[in-house]
């Protein structure tokens, strides 16, 4: 009761939470990207229309007398956003913007002495291993959802609040790497893999999942192994049982990317270090 008490002064004072301000942050730079790209890409005009919409939504999802439900969504509504954001990139980083894959890749031959991405999978042939693999790829989605969801059900919505943070957070850095860093990645530049390394389930919905929703450039870092870290530290904080739970998938995946020729090597390197730290430092910050 004395939290619940605690929650409404903090929303009668302070509607915007940092999530909030985050996201308005992060669309304010991306609306000025959008202009400026607008005159070779027209589809960014759209960008800024959607935008605007998102201000409204803020406004519905902020304002005062939201039951049980409204609150639930208030705390989840940052994760519905994810598609849209991601799918913006594709249109900012059109035709005309430079990619920076020679550099990544001179990065990935200083670090592993070769291409590992585009060889591992050749010089070590599993199709046991792709099966794996492929299916720690679309756990992805599980790992970035479950714990939302599990604390909801709970009704710990400050642990969704700290949660969705940590994991907005992470994705707010990679994003804006993808759009002043661009990288396209190996599946993009390597001749794609075929014949038995994707006769498997996991990887035919894995590659029909990139044909229909990959965006261009967003390969550095790895923005599936940074949240995925993200959120399995995340969790922790709140259960650590279901934290230990998410490792598994979570290391999975981060080998996986490469292993499936998703991302080079650097990519997952820097993902985790992303991932890594932006836990901490939101997690100390939140502390305070």
């Amino acid at each position: 009761m004395a939290g619940a008490t605690q929650d409404r002064r903090e929303t009668r004072s302070s509607p915007l939470r940092a999530v909030d301000l985050l996201l308005l942050a992060y669309l304010g730079v991306v609306s000025v990207v959008a202009g400026m790209r607008a005159s070779s890409q027209p589809a960014c005009w759209w960008l800024l229309l959607a935008h605007a919409l998102f201000v409204v939504l803020l406004f519905l999802v902020t304002r005062p007398g939201l039951g049980p439900v409204g609150r639930t969504i208030r705390e989840l509504y940052p994760l519905f956003l994810l598609p849209g954001l991601y799918s913006e990139l594709d249109i900012l980083n059109g035709p005309g913007v430079p990619v920076h894959d020679a550099l990544v890749r001179h990065w990935e031959l200083l670090v592993f002495g070769g291409q590992i991405s585009r060889d591992w999978w050749q010089a070590a042939p599993s199709p046991f291993w792709s099966t794996v693999f492929h299916a720690a790829y679309l756990s992805y989605y599980l790992i970035l959802s479950a714990p939302a969801l599990y604390f909801a059900w709970k009704g710990d919505l400050a642990a969704v609040r700290r949660f969705v943070l940590v994991v907005m957070a992470t994705f707010v850095i990679c994003y804006l790497c993808f759009i002043f860093f661009p990288v396209a990645g190996p599946y993009y530049e390597f001749a794609r893999p075929s014949g038995w390394f994707i006769q498997n389930l996991p990887a035919r919905l894995a590659y029909e999942a990139l044909a229909t929703g990959s965006s261009y450039g967003a390969a550095f870092p790895s923005s599936h192994v940074a949240a995925a870290l993200a959120a399995t530290l995340a969790a922790m904080r709140a259960s650590r049982r279901l934290g230990l739970v998410l490792l598994i998938p979570t290391g999975l995946l981060t080998i996986g990317v490469v292993y499936c020729q998703m991302h080079y090597g650097v990519d997952a390197l820097a993902g985790l270090a992303v991932g890594g730290l932006l836990t901490w430092l939101v997690g100390e910050s939140s502390e305070r």
